[in-house]
């Protein structure tokens, strides 16, 4: 996968077609073909960590003629523009000029595949974290063709790690117990772990002989990332802590910590 220096040569290719700016969005379609669906490393977000993620990138489309390729490429840009013109971020997949995996399941419908590699230790960098558009090029064997350029969106983030450690232990009950533990995520530019700075994070306990956490309250990150509350032991059971996510990092929870109250 690549990072295309494609920016000069649309240039150049927009100054010879009389194009003097940005691009309106337009999908494109040729003939009787279409897009039926699309699938991004099966519906879930892609969630990097400090070694190389790929990931399957499908199409499943259909022509009375049936379907001969397809291609794939990730960007972002501004929303409703031509991601030749617009995009300030564009990656197409390994080995793009070879033709995808179509699989058919029928005279007229394929689903066809390529493979996006993200590598933090060449070109990932935090920056990168976030929301990319999706876009889809279709070939049938009639020569009909369509290219969707943004098809759906996916989100790209940075591997989470949430720790927790509850003492002492055993304890009495009233006794003050002590909660902590540590929030990380990946960081790219660095290749490994960083605190995550001023997050909420959640602290849930769980009874013993239950299977259902409840919120206790919810304290902030500090400026390493870590964690620190003191609750009143009252009942055995496990503790944990509990952050939602964000678009850039996904959610994350610690394995819960039992704590014997005597």
């Amino acid at each position: 996968m690549r990072k295309r220096a494609i920016f000069a040569v649309l240039a150049a290719a927009a100054a010879l077609g009389g194009f003097t700016g940005p691009a309106a969005y337009a999908d494109e379609v040729v003939g009787d073909i279409q897009i039926t669906d699309v699938s991004v490393n099966g519906g879930k977000d892609i969630v990097v960590g400090v070694t190389d993620k790929t990931v399957t990138v499908s199409v499943t489309a259909t022509d009375p003629s049936g379907i001969w390729d397809a291609d794939f490429y990730l960007w972002r840009g501004p929303d409703g523009t031509d991601p030749y013109y617009s995009a300030t971020d564009y990656v197409v997949p390994n080995e793009d000029t070879t033709p995808a995996d179509c699989v058919a399941s029928s005279a007229t419908t394929s689903a066809c595949s390529k493979t996006f590699t993200f590598e933090p230790d060449w070109w990932v960098t935090n920056a990168d974290a976030g929301t990319w558009k999706v876009g889809v090029q279709v070939w049938a064997n009639d020569d009909s063709w369509t290219e969707r350029w943004a098809y759906t969106t996916t989100r790209l983030q940075r591997l989470s790690n949430l720790t927790v450690n509850a003492g002492p232990e055993p304890i009495a009950k009233g006794g003050t117990l002590t909660v902590t533990g540590k929030l990380s995520r990946a960081n790219w530019d660095t290749l490994d772990y960083r605190g995550y700075t001023n997050q909420p994070v959640k602290l849930q306990f769980r009874k013993a002989g239950t299977t259902t956490y409840t919120t206790v309250k919810t304290v902030y990150t500090s400026s390493t990332g870590g964690l620190t509350s003191t609750v009143t032991a009252s009942e055995d059971g496990y503790w944990r802590w509990y952050f939602a996510g964000t678009s850039t990092t996904p959610a994350a929870k610690a394995t819960g910590d039992y704590v014997d109250v005597q």
